[in-house]
Parts: structure tokens; C-alpha cells; sequence
């Protein structure tokens, strides 16, 4: 059980109305301490006059338009409502006065009688006890560790860094009211169009609408066929078929797990009117020799990029290499908003203003509709979301790229029988999901689990053999052979390279 004496200057912090990082730090601490049942939070009693007189102080630089009778009130009311989350540390009868000044010798003995840290901002007046004082931010790490586990993807962790930021953007939409397609949604298609390095963002509801939006925008109808990959998630597939059209399945490259562009041109037929190639775990596709085959045929290219937003195929981002682009920031995804939302990317500034325009429900201008369209718009507050998560993300993509080294040299050292992610010299990943290929996967799947690691398997059953897709039969023998092999690892731009060993650790008396 861990006792945590909270010193005036946290009180103070996250009782502001102030949001950046050194604020946010010490609300959450104190929202964290307050969940876990294996910590008490106290306050000093030598500190309950100080904290009253201080938040008084306090309110009169915040709020200058109260009078002094109700700051005084309010201030008093603060401390009382303290007293609902905190216990009461007694301070002993006999205190030390020779290590330090009075208040900080007397938060030391209330401490030391009860076993219990100090969480304070200024730890250089317990030089005296650095044992006993810890920060809002190291504590932090404390709490957020679970014994004996490790998080597939942590979201929290990022969010910490990221509060004001998300907060402030999200206060900026809520006072606009324009939750639709308000400004934020304009701002982050502009920088994201920037960052990809194409003409247009289109923003949309969700990375299986961009799929969608884009096939409809190429006029794919029914019976036409649309030439994509087996091994991925569903949606690629479904999209397809949704339209009425058939989905044609090719087999993939063993080794990057993407579609084989050298066995797409003898799927080709004269109802072919598309390829859709999925940049699938983080890594883009071999788009110069699948362009070359689709220019030859005329025939335009999706991307499906909704794993590998950041990375880069011969120098250019992903959801720049065709026709068009798109991508999902699903909250999983390298760069995930808090709710479903995606993009479509395009140089055509043709297919741009189509795409635009099937969105709101093919309407060109208001309630004059040119078009069958879908509702397909984005929400500002997840626009503002990602935004603020895009001033980040160059930083966590490099990151994401040494975990993903780290991992496969790790791997590479103790795992023999275990095959880490093939990454050609053209490209480079960001590692959506880090997928290893292995023997009895079950058996080091639970091998895992025994040693709290949590996995997953993306994909175990190829969209040709998923009931809702199949349709005819096709030979694909290597997405059917590694779909019983793949599993993915925890992968996520915090992890730590401790956490990677302990993952391996735990896998090499398979290997």
C-alpha cells in the first residue's frame, strides 16, 4: 500500500485554472492516486492554513473580479472539499528542525512516522531525504505501471504529453459550436496535405468512408472488378463489395506481407477498373511496379493506407504514390484521433472536388445534389484531436522506427525459429503493428500471456475465406499458409526498450 503526502505546491497546481505541462502533471497525479485502491493521499495538517491562505492568493490572481469576502469564502470552501479526497497526516510531537526549515521539517516527520513520499515540485528542499520526495511526472510512471504486464498500445501515456494541447483544441470547438466540418477540419486537411505532399486532404468519418468515397469517386459499379489483397483487415474487401462490385483477390509477397505486384497482371480482365493495394503493417507497397502495371492498362491506383500514414516508399510519403490515398485515424492507428475519423489524399483536383462532394451527399452546393453520395463528413473535435497529435508525430514515427529495429535485433539475437518484419531498402515503416512470424503460434502466444505480455494476430482468416466475401474461389496459398503463422507484438512510440527484452525474454525458450 503506497501513502502519498501531497505538498502545498501540487495542491495549488492542479486546483488552477492554468493547462500547461507542469498543471496538467499534477491533476492527473492526483486523479490518478485518487483511482488506485492500493494508495491513501494525505495532506500535512501543518500545511491546511497555508493551502487556505495560499488559494486565496491564488483566486485573487485568476479571478480579480470577486470581491475579498468571497475569495475568502471560496478559499475555505477549496480546503473543505480537500478534505473529502485527502486523509489528515498528524505531524508527530517530535521533529528534526536541524535539516531543514520548519514546514518542510514537518511534512519529513509526518512522512517518516507513516512510511509515506512526498509528491512536491521542488525536490531540492528534501535534499536532506531524496528518498522521500518524487515528482508529479515520476509517480506518474509509478501509477501507470501495471505489475507483470505491459500495454498492447498505451494511449495514456501519449495523452499525458499531449493534454493541454488536446484540451486547449477541443475548448477552441466546443466555443465555436461548429461541430461538422467546422475550421479545425480545413486546418488539419491543409497540414496533413502538406505532410503527405499532394494538392488535396479530404476529410471523412472514418477510414473505411475513405475507402468507400474513393471507389465511388472512380464510378466503380456493380460487376465491376477492383483487384486488391486477401490479407488485411475487412474493410478494404467490403468496400468493394459494397458497391456490388467483385473483389478480385491476389496473392501476397511473403516477406512484406503485401500484395504481389507480379502476379496482378494476370488477374486483369476487361471488367477490371481498379487496383487497391494496402500498405499493410506499416509498410507501403511496391507501388513503382504496381503504377507501372495500372498505367499500362489504364487503370487508377488506391492506396489503402490505413496503417502506414508516416512511412515512406523511395523517398515520398505514404498516400502519395497513386491515384488516391487514404488513410484512417482510428485511435490504434500511428496517428489516431479519439474516435473514428480518416482522409483521403489526391493530386487530381478533379477527383478532389468529387470526392468532396460525395461526402456531404453528393452535394455540389447547398441542397443541390449532382451526385449519389454518403455521410461521410468528418467531426471537428477529432480533427482538433489529431491536429494536436500531428505536431508530435515526425518525433513518434522516428521512435516507432528505433522500437522497430530494436525489436528485430533483439529477435534476430535470441529467437532463431522467429522471423521479424522484413523491411525493404526502399522503404521505411511505422510500424502500425510489429507482426513476427512464428511456428505453434498458439503455444508462444500463451507463453506470452503467462508472463502478462498481451498479443494479437492481424489476420487470421484472409478475406477470401471470410464467409460475407466468399464468393468464388481463388489460389493463395501464401496469405492462407501465413495467416496461421503471424502475431503482432505490443508496439507503440512508448514503449520502453526494457518492456522490448522482457517481450523477448519471454520468447526465447520458444525460440
Amino acid at each position: 500500500m503506497k501513502n502519498l503526502i501531497f505538498d502545498i505546491s501540487i495542491i495549488l497546481d492542479f486546483s488552477s485554472q492554468k493547462r500547461d505541462k507542469q498543471f496538467t502533471s499534477s491533476r492527473k497525479v492526483f486523479e490518478l492516486a485518487k483511482k488506485r485502491d492500493d494508495t491513501n493521499i494525505y495532506l500535512s495538517s501543518s500545511s491546511l492554513g497555508t493551502i487556505e491562505f495560499l488559494k486565496y492568493q491564488q483566486l485573487s490572481e485568476e479571478h480579480p473580479e470577486l470581491t475579498d469576502s468571497q475569495r475568502k469564502t471560496a478559499a475555505k470552501k477549496f480546503l473543505t472539499s480537500l478534505l473529502n479526497d485527502f486523509k489528515i497526516a498528524k505531524t508527530p510531537s517530535y521533529i528534526d528542525i536541524e535539516s531543514a526549515e520548519i514546514n518542510t521539517a514537518l511534512i519529513i516527520a509526518s512522512a517518516e512516522s507513516m512510511a509515506a513520499r512526498v509528491v512536491t515540485r521542488n525536490k531540492d528542499i528534501f535534499l536532506n531525504r531524496p528518498d522521500i520526495a518524487i515528482t508529479p511526472e515520476q509517480l506518474i510512471n509509478e501509477l501507470n505501471v501495471k505489475k507483470d504486464s505491459i500495454n498492447f498500445i498505451d494511449l495514456g501515456k501519449q495523452y499525458f504529453y499531449l493534454q493541454p494541447q488536446i484540451e486547449k483544441n477541443m475548448d477552441e470547438v466546443l466555443n465555436s459550436t461548429s461541430f461538422i466540418m467546422g475550421n479545425k477540419v480545413r486546418e488539419l486537411e491543409e497540414k496533413l496535405a502538406d505532410f503527405v505532399g499532394v494538392k488535396h486532404c479530404i476529410g471523412v468519418s472514418s477510414g473505411t468512408d475513405a475507402l468507400l468515397i474513393s471507389l465511388m469517386a472512380l464510378d466503380i459499379k456493380p460487376d465491376d472488378e477492383v483487384i486488391t489483397t486477401p490479407f488485411t483487415f475487412i474493410a478494404t474487401g467490403e468496400m468493394i463489395a459494397l458497391l456490388g462490385a467483385k473483389p478480385v483477390f491476389v496473392d501476397i509477397d511473403p516477406r512484406t506481407y503485401n500484395i504481389d505486384p507480379d502476379k496482378i497482371e494476370s488477374a486483369i480482365t476487361p471488367q477490371t477498373k481498379a487496383i487497391m493495394a494496402v500498405s499493410l503493417y506499416g509498410q507501403c507497397a511496391d507501388f513503382d511496379k504496381i503504377n507501372a502495371i495500372a498505367a499500362k492498362y489504364q487503370l487508377p491506383v488506391i492506396e489503402d493506407g490505413a496503417q502506414s500514414l508516416g512511412a515512406s516508399y523511395k523517398g515520398k510519403q505514404s498516400c502519395s504514390l497513386s491515384t488516391i490515398g487514404c488513410t484512417s485515424f482510428f485511435p490504434s492507428k500511428p496517428l489516431g484521433g479519439y474516435g473514428d475519423s480518416g482522409a483521403c489524399f489526391t493530386n487530381d483536383d478533379d477527383l478532389a472536388q468529387i470526392m468532396r462532394e460525395i461526402r456531404v451527399h453528393g452535394q455540389d452546393r447547398r441542397y443541390h445534389h449532382s451526385r449519389i453520395g454518403i455521410n461521410g463528413r468528418m467531426d471537428t473535435l477529432q480533427a482538433a484531436i489529431v491536429l494536436a497529435k500531428l505536431t508530435i508525430f515526425p518525433d513518434e514515427v522516428e521512435k516507432r522506427q528505433e522500437l522497430g529495429e530494436c525489436y528485430s535485433r533483439l529477435i534476430s539475437e535470441h529467437c532463431i525459429d522467429i522471423i521479424p518484419p522484413y523491411i525493404t531498402d526502399d522503404n521505411t515503416s511505422v510500424y502500425a503493428q510489429y507482426t513476427i512470424q512464428v511456428k505453434d503460434r498458439d503455444i508462444i502466444i500463451q507463453k506470452l500471456i503467462d508472463a502478462g505480455i498481451p498479443t494479437a494476430v492481424h489476420y487470421p482468416v484472409p478475406l477470401n475465406q471470410q464467409p460475407a466475401l466468399k464468393t468464388e474461389v481463388f489460389d493463395l496459398p501464401i496469405a492462407e499458409d501465413l495467416s496461421h503463422q503471424v502475431m503482432s507484438l505490443p508496439m507503440y512510440p512508448y514503449l520502453s526498450e526494457t518492456e522490448q527484452q522482457k517481450i523477448v525474454k519471454a520468447m526465447v525458450s520458444y525460440g
